[in-house]
C-alpha cells in the first residue's frame, strides 16, 4: 500500500527521493497503543486537562522524536539543536509525554503524574512553558507558538547567514513547530505565516492536528476555507497525510522532505482523530475533558492493556526512544569538535560567536551610547534613534524592526542591511539578505511583538530584539509583549507617539489609558524618559535587565533638554529633578509632561509656593528601590505631591496625594493646541494646586484623599 501522503506546490521528484525505511517499524503499533492508553491515564488521573489531541497527534510525535528531529536529551541546551515549538499549547501532554520516553532527566514518570495536580514544584503545567527543561517557549494564547517558530527560524537564518563558512556549517538546526485548528485561526498566526512565506524560511515545518475539532464543535462551524491552497497562496510547500493518526511512515516521509526544502517553508496537513479511541472520538467532548473511568478502562482493552492497571509503559517502548541516546550526544560532541575547528580557522568570527552563544555583549557596549545630545530641543523619538543606532550598529546581538514605520520611528541606521530573502527584489529597491538585522514586519504590530520573542528565546541574548511602533499600536502587540514578560524574555520595544502631542492624527492615535496597563503587567519595565539624557539611561536598563522585557515609551512632538536629567538616575525609577529643602509642594514630572511640570514650579514660585520636582521614568523600578530612597524621593509627609502626566490616573494614587491627568480620549488638534485644550499649561496647572492647598488647609482630611485636578 502507498504512502497516504499528497503534495501540493512541491516537488515531486524530491518527495519520490523520501520514501524512508524505518527501523523498528514493527513497534510502532505498540508504541502508540502505549503512549494513548497513558495519555488517558494521565487526565484521568486528576480528571482534568485535555486528552483528546494528544491522542490523535501521537504518530506525529513517533515520526518527529524518534525518526526527524536533531536533539540529545543528555544536553537539552545544545546550541544546534532543533527547535520544537508547541503552538496548540493546551495539548501539552503530547510533549511532556515524549521528553519523558525520550529519556530527559527530569521528566520522571512520578513527574508526569504531576499534571493537573496540586503540586506546585510540577514540571508538567496546564499549558508548556519556557522554564521547564526541554520547553523552548510558552504557549498557551493560540497563535503564539506559530509566530515564536517563525522568530526561530529567522535566527537560524540569520547565524548561519553570518557565521558559516565553507566546510563549517555550524548553525543548520531545524525549526519543527505543531499547531491545531485554532492557531491557524488567530490572526497573529496568519500575520506570521505570511511573514515566513514571504521571507522563504525554508528551515521552518509546520505541522497541522487537523482533527477538525475545537470547542463549539467541529471546526466548520466558523471555518470552511481552503487551508492548503491559502499556506501555498502564503509562499508556503504544502503536503497532506491523510492518515495523520497512525502512518508513521507516511509522516515521517513528509517530514524529511519538509527539512530539505530548499526555498519555502513547509506546512504539512495531518488528519487525524481527536481522542482515537475513546467513545467520544472525533468529537469536541474529547477536546478539554477527562474521559470518566469507565471509557479509561474501555481504552486500555481496545489498546491490549489490563484496564486495571494504570501507567503502564513497556521496557520494549522505552527501549524504542532511548536506544539511540549515545549517538546523539554523540552528534553533540561531534559538533563541538567542529565549533573549536571553526574557531581556530576564522578566529575573529569564532571569538564573537562564542561570546553570543554565551549570551553575552561586548565589554565596551556602555561607551557606544552617546556621552553628550544636542541642547535644542529634540522628540525623544529621535532620541531613541541617537542612542539605538550606534548600538545596533555596533553590537551583532542587535535585530531592530518596525512595523511599517522606519521614517517615523528612527530606528535605521546608516549601512543598515535588511532581513531579507536574498531572492527578493523589491519595486522599491530596499533588499537585504538573512545576514540583515533590520527587519520589516510590515503592518502586523502583533506579530512582530511574538516573532521577536521567538527571536530572544532561540538561546538567552544570543539575539536582543529592538520592536519599534506607535504606543497606541502596542495595544495591538500587547498580547506578544505580555507572552515576551511572562517568559522572562529581553526584548525591547521602542513606543513612539505616546502622548496627546501626538496632535492631528486625534484621539485614535493618541495613547491614554496604555501606560496604566503595561505598568500593571508584572516583569514589564515601562520606561518614559523626559529627554535624550533619560533615553540613554533607559537603554542601558534595558541592555542589563536580561531576564525581563521593556518598553521605552517615546514622544512625537519636540522635548525641552533638561541640564538636571540624569541617565544614571533611570535606574532608580524616579529621582529627584530639583530640590527645594522647604518646599510645599512636589510635582511629579513624566516623560512628555516634564516641561509643564517645570512650567508649574515656577509659575508656583512666582506665587510664594516653593515647589520640587522629581522625574518619574519607571514605576517597577521605583518599586524596588528601599523604602528609605522612596520616601526621600517623594516627601509625602511634608509636601503635597502632585503628578503631571497627560494619562489616565490610575496607579499614582500610591505615590501622589493629586494629579494633573487625563479623564478622556484625546483630540483631534495640533499638540500643542490639545495640551492647551486639556490644560497642560504651567499657569493652568498652578492655579489649580493653589486652590487646592486652600482647599487642605480648610479641611486637612483631603491631604489623603486622591484627586484629579
Amino acid at each position: 500500500m502507498a504512502p497516504s501522503v499528497t503534495l501540493v506546490d512541491f516537488d515531486t521528484v524530491k518527495s519520490k527521493s523520501h520514501n524512508l525505511s524505518l527501523v523498528d517499524h514493527e513497534d510502532h503499533d505498540l508504541v502508540l497503543r502505549t503512549f494513548r492508553v497513558l495519555i488517558a491515564d494521565l487526565v484521568q488521573h486528576f480528571n482534568g486537562g485535555h486528552p483528546g489531541g494528544a491522542m490523535g497527534m501521537a504518530a506525529i510525535g513517533v515520526a518527529l522524536w524518534r525518526y526527524t528531529m536533531k536533539y540529545s536529551p543528555d544536553h537539552p541546551e545544545w546550541f544546534n539543536r532543533d527547535r520544537f515549538i508547541l503552538s496548540n499549547g493546551h495539548t501539552c501532554l503530547f510533549q511532556y509525554s515524549f521528553l519523558h520516553l525520550l529519556g530527559y532527566k527530569h521528566m520522571t514518570l512520578d513527574q508526569l503524574k504531576t499534571y493537573h495536580s496540586p503540586s506546585p514544584d510540577s514540571f508538567c503545567p496546564g499549558h508548556p512553558e519556557r522554564e521547564h527543561t526541554g520547553i523552548e517557549v510558552t504557549t498557551g494564547p493560540l497563535g503564539q507558538g506559530i509566530a515564536n517558530a517563525v522568530g526561530m527560524a529567522m535566527a537560524t537564518k540569520h547565524l548561519a547567514a553570518t557565521y558559516n563558512r565553507p566546510g563549517f556549517d555550524i548553525i543548520n538546526n531545524t525549526t519543527w513547530c505543531m499547531t491545531g485548528d485554532a492557531c491557524l485561526q488567530e490572526g497573529v498566526g496568519l500575520e506570521a505565516i505570511s511573514l515566513a512565506g514571504h521571507w522563504k524560511l525554508n528551515n521552518l515545518v509546520l505541522i497541522f492536528d487537523n482533527n477538525n475539532v475545537t470547542c463549539d464543535g467541529s471546526a466548520d462551524v466558523a471555518n470552511t476555507e481552503d487551508i492548503n491552497a491559502k499556506m501555498a497562496a502564503s509562499g508556503w510547500n504544502v503536503i497532506e497525510v491523510l492518515d495523520g493518526s497512525n502512518d508513521v511512515q507516511s509522516i515521517t516521509n513528509a517530514l524529511a522532505a519538509a527539512r530539505d526544502s530548499s526555498e519555502k517553508p513547509t506546512f504539512i496537513n495531518c488528519h487525524t482523530v481527536i481522542g482515537i479511541g475513546s467513545a467520544v472520538a472525533g468529537d469536541a467532548k474529547a477536546h478539554g475533558a477527562a474521559f470518566g473511568e469507565e471509557d479509561v478502562k474501555n481504552i486500555h482493552q481496545k489498546f491490549g492493556f489490563d484496564p486495571e492497571e494504570r501507567f503502564n509503559v513497556p521496557d520494549k517502548v522505552y527501549d524504542f526512544f532511548r536506544k539511540d541516546l549515545r549517538s546523539r550526544a554523540d552528534s553533540v560532541d561531534q559538533w563541538e569538535v567542529l565549533l573549536d575547528s571553526y574557531c581556530k580557522a576564522h578566529s575573529e568570527l569564532g571569538d564573537e560567536l562564542r561570546q553570543r552563544i554565551k549570551g553575552e555583549l561586548p565589554s565596551n557596549w556602555e561607551n557606544v551610547i552617546p556621552k553628550s545630545f544636542p541642547t535644542s530641543p529634540t522628540a525623544s523619538r529621535k532620541s531613541a534613534g541617537l542612542v539605538c543606532n550606534p548600538l545596533a550598529k555596533t553590537i551583532p546581538n542587535f535585530m531592530v524592526g518596525t512595523a511599517d514605520l522606519s521614517p517615523s520611528v528612527h530606528m535605521s541606521w546608516p549601512g543598515k542591511v535588511d532581513f531579507q530573502s536574498p531572492t527578493l527584489k523589491t519595486v522599491c529597491g530596499i533588499n537585504g539578505n538573512y545576514s540583515g538585522r533590520y527587519i520589516h514586519y510590515g503592518i502586523r504590530e502583533h506579530a512582530m511583538a511574538s516573532i521577536a520573542n521567538g527571536l530572544a528565546a532561540f538561546n538567552r541574548g544570543t539575539i536582543i530584539p529592538v520592536t519599534s511602533s506607535f504606543f497606541m499600536f502596542y495595544l495591538y502587540a500587547a498580547p506578544g509583549v505580555r507572552m515576551g514578560a511572562l517568559q522572562e524574555l529581553q526584548v525591547i520595544h521602542i513606543a513612539t507617539h505616546d502622548s496627546i502631542g501626538t496632535g492631528e492624527d486625534g484621539p485614535t492615535h493618541q495613547p491614554i489609558e496604555l501606560a496604566a496597563l503595561y505598568r500593571a503587567m508584572p516583569n514589564l519595565l515601562y520606561i518614559r524618559p523626559c529627554d535624550s539624557e533619560e533615553v540613554a539611561g533607559a537603554m542601558t536598563v534595558a541592555l542589563k535587565s536580561k531576564h525581563r522585557s521593556t518598553i521605552i515609551s517615546t514622544s512625537r512632538q519636540n522635548l525641552p533638554q533638561h541640564v538636571e536629567s540624569n541617565r544614571y538616575s533611570v535606574r532608580y525609577g524616579a529621582y529627584v529633578f530639583r530640590e527645594k529643602e522647604d518646599a510645599a509642594v512636589t510635582l511629579i514630572g513624566v516623560g512628555s509632561e516634564m516641561c509643564f511640570a517645570v512650567e508649574a514650579a515656577e509659575d508656583l514660585e512666582r506665587n510664594g509656593v516653593k515647589a520640587r520636582i522629581i522625574s518619574f521614568p519607571c514605576q517597577r523600578l521605583f518599586e524596588e528601590q528601599s523604602r528609605e530612597y522612596r520616601r526621600s524621593v517623594l516627601r509625602r509627609v511634608e509636601t503635597l505631591v502632585v503628578v503631571v502626566e497627560a494619562y489616565a490616573a490610575n496607579g499614582w494614587e500610591r505615590y501622589a496625594d493629586a494629579s494633573i491627568s487625563m479623564k478622556s480620549f484625546g483630540k483631534s488638534l495640533p499638540g500643542k493646541d490639545a495640551y492647551k485644550y486639556f490644560g497642560f499649561d504651567g499657569k493652568v496647572i498652578s492655579c489649580k494646586i493653589l486652590a487646592h492647598l486652600d482647599a487642605i488647609e480648610q479641611q486637612r482630611a483631603l491631604k489623603s484623599e486622591f484627586i484629579e485636578l
